[in-house]
């Protein structure tokens, strides 16, 4: 009886194999983006719990001493050498209002191993190392790739991609020198529309409404009021939270938040890597103001070497347009607000209704659905 031979099997062919190459691309291209945008969304819920323990930490402080933080320990109103609050030598500790929170943020053997009596930098000797260089993630986004930076949480302190502290960064006792890295956070606090640039930089910006003029036209809102970054310059007083100097600011409380806690910005992100100043510890790199629009890009560098700080191109990280709230997320920014809560702020928002919620006693007017 003849036997049925079986019929030889045969693999793909060149074309059959193409076009399961072009399925599975297909595929991968498909659900890239969304793998991408889950993880992003993972990485913005981070960001917002980072915020609100921020926030706790903030209204536990107030809860002990009866304010909150000032923006930082920096009192030019002490007599003589004392006053001298820049190059890291006066009396004055220069320290941001992040390390004063400390303790709140369950931080204690950080804090504890500060010198209060001591500026933050080199001049002060190598006891601020250990602390200085402790950096917690509650302190960073997840979502900064941290452009140009040394490593997470840290970047070069010399350099057009440095960032800069008030004075130097301490001393290495491993080494003996001065540190070459400058610890950084993604969160600073707001100094409302008091000016980002005003009268420290000529042209101002063309969103700023100029600090020389007093009076504007009936229904045109202005946008920045005199004493930039929350100081009593030019006959200005705080508008926002905070203020990175002490001097004739005077205590912020809750009682003082006239505008509503739930109306009044308190903390917003920010991107050390766009703003040449931007540093963990000392009170010149902890605040930021609403007169600049939300992730308004300050990400150019001088090509000549040089240091240019209040420079008149406002997309360098050396200018003073550098100190707007921004973040990685697309579309705008977290923020925290004075009542704790913390809300996601599109770009898109109008200019008016991003500074009346920057300030805490403007008595504007503002709907929660304008923003």
């Amino acid at each position: 009886m003849p036997t049925r031979r079986s019929p030889r099997e045969r693999g793909f062919t060149l074309i059959e194999l193409l076009v399961v190459i072009a399925i599975i691309a297909v595929l991968i291209a498909l659900l890239l983006p969304a793998v991408q945008s889950a993880r992003e969304a993972a990485r913005r819920a981070q960001c917002v719990n980072n915020l609100k323990q921020l926030g706790l930490a903030l209204h536990n402080y107030e809860s002990s001493q009866g304010a909150f933080p000032p923006g930082g320990i920096a009192d030019e109103s002490l007599p003589g050498a004392r006053g001298d609050i820049w190059g890291g030598t006066g009396g004055n500790n220069l320290l941001s209002w992040r390390a004063l929170v400390l303790p709140q943020m369950e931080a204690n053997a950080v804090y504890n191993a500060v010198n209060f009596n001591a500026a933050m930098s080199g001049s002060s000797g190598a006891t601020q190392w250990t602390a200085y260089m402790t950096i917690q993630n509650t302190w960073l986004c997840p979502s900064d790739d941290n452009f140009q930076g040394a490593a997470t949480g840290y970047r070069s302190a010399t350099g057009p991609w440095g960032n800069y502290p008030n004075g130097t960064v301490p001393i290495n006792p491993s080494t003996g020198a001065v540190d070459t890295k400058v610890p950084v956070s993604n969160y600073a606090g707001s100094f409302g529309d008091n000016y980002c640039v005003g009268v420290l930089t000529s042209p101002q910006p063309p969103w700023e409404t100029l600090y020389t003029v007093t009076t504007l036209p009936p229904g045109q809102p202005r946008i920045g009021w005199n004493g930039f970054w929350g100081t009593n310059n030019t006959g200005g007083s705080l508008r926002g939270m905070f203020a990175y100097r002490i001097a004739g600011i005077g205590v912020v409380t809750i009682a003082s938040v006239t505008d509503g806690t739930s109306n009044t910005l308190f903390v917003g992100e920010c991107l050390p890597a766009q703003t040449a100043d931007s540093n963990f510890w000392n009170h010149n790199g902890c605040t930021f103001g609403t007169t600049v629009p939300i992730n308004w890009q300050t990400l150019r560098i001088p090509g000549d070497g040089t240091l240019p700080w209040g420079i008149a191109d406002y997309q360098n990280r050396f200018s003073y347009a550098s100190k707007g709230a921004k973040s990685k997320h697309p579309g705008g920014a977290n923020f925290l607000f004075v009542d704790g809560s913390v809300k996601f702020l599109k770009n898109s928002i109008s200019l008016p209704t991003y500074c009346a919620i920057g300030s805490r006693n403007g008595g504007e007017v503002v709907s929660s659905d304008s923003y």
